[in-house]
């Protein structure tokens, strides 16, 4: 991946923070399940009927567990190579930009997305019926892809093994034509809708994240009001301290801000000093 302009390279990103966990997360489940597999261990068929993702099961008898598990799930190599692929060569990205925690909440949105739309399509026999099991990562991984056309557009991929560079913008929207129309015409063992659901949820939560300069704005405001307020409480106790002071007998001083003044420091009785005191 290059950005438009640069001199054409080919590097491969880092293994970024949450990038890694979420690798490692997969890859081990994915390994003990195929090692069950080989052992013929009953566990296998155990972990599929009550995490894979069965929209009849989360409905009718509240496994809404299954709305994360099955992402941690995979049919095969192919399967979970091609996840963890694009988790990866594209998230590394993201994670660069935004940083972990907001990643992971991306990732999370569009694996939560593609579960929720694939449980209310397949009662709508959209897709499927609700008692077939949907397993693999790849709404989140769809999320991660919308993000990253809409984040790193002008950038350019190769489009391996073919020997020619992209702009992620467009592979992103050839990626969701395909999906569509494989989806509309059924996508055999492939949850195609479900990918769809990934990269709305994904979309939803970039939009989401371009306005948080307004929120930020409104926190910003609240925080100065509210420190504006404890100022003038600060400045309202220093007045009714010198009263009090006074009544006793006693000459103390404050400054504009609250601020006690020692006395020698005191420019009211002429040395000009610097302030000094309390600090909140």
């Amino acid at each position: 991946m290059r950005r438009t302009g640069e001199p054409m390279t080919l590097s491969l990103p880092p293994f970024t923070r949450g990038v890694t966990w979420l690798l490692g997360i997969n890859t081990g489940i994915y390994l003990l399940m195929e090692l069950f597999g080989l052992a013929r261990l009953p566990v296998v068929g155990y972990v599929i009927d009550y995490c894979a993702l069965t929209p009849a099961l989360v409905v009718l008898h509240g496994f809404i567990w299954q709305l994360v598990t099955y992402s941690f799930l995979h049919a095969g190599f192919l399967h979970w190579f091609g996840n963890m692929l694009g988790l990866w060569m594209f998230g590394a990205s993201i994670e660069g930009a935004w940083g972990t925690r907001r990643f992971v909440a991306l990732y999370s949105v569009g694996v939560i997305g593609a579960a929720v739309t694939t449980v209310a399509l397949s009662y709508a026999h959209v897709l499927g019926n609700p008692y077939q099991p949907t397993l693999g990562a790849s709404g989140g991984v769809f999320a991660i892809l919308i993000a990253f056309g809409m984040l790193f557009g002008e950038s350019e991929i190769m489009m391996i093994p073919f020997p020619f560079l992209i702009k992620a913008k467009y592979f992103i929207g050839i990626l969701i034509v395909v999906t569509l129309a494989l989806a509309m015409g059924g996508g055999g063992n492939v949850a195609y809708v479900a990918h769809l659901g990934g990269l709305f949820f994904g979309y939803l939560y970039v939009r989401r994240g371009r306005k948080s300069g307004v929120k930020l704005g409104l926190a910003e405001r609240y925080y100065g009001m509210r420190n504006s307020y404890y100022r003038w409480r600060r400045r309202r106790a220093a007045k009714k301290f010198e009263v009090y002071m006074r009544a006793h007998d006693r000459d103390v001083h404050f400054d504009e801000h609250g601020n006690y003044v020692p006395p020698d420091e005191d420019p009211r009785k002429g040395n000009g000093g610097s302030k000094s005191g309390w600090v909140n």
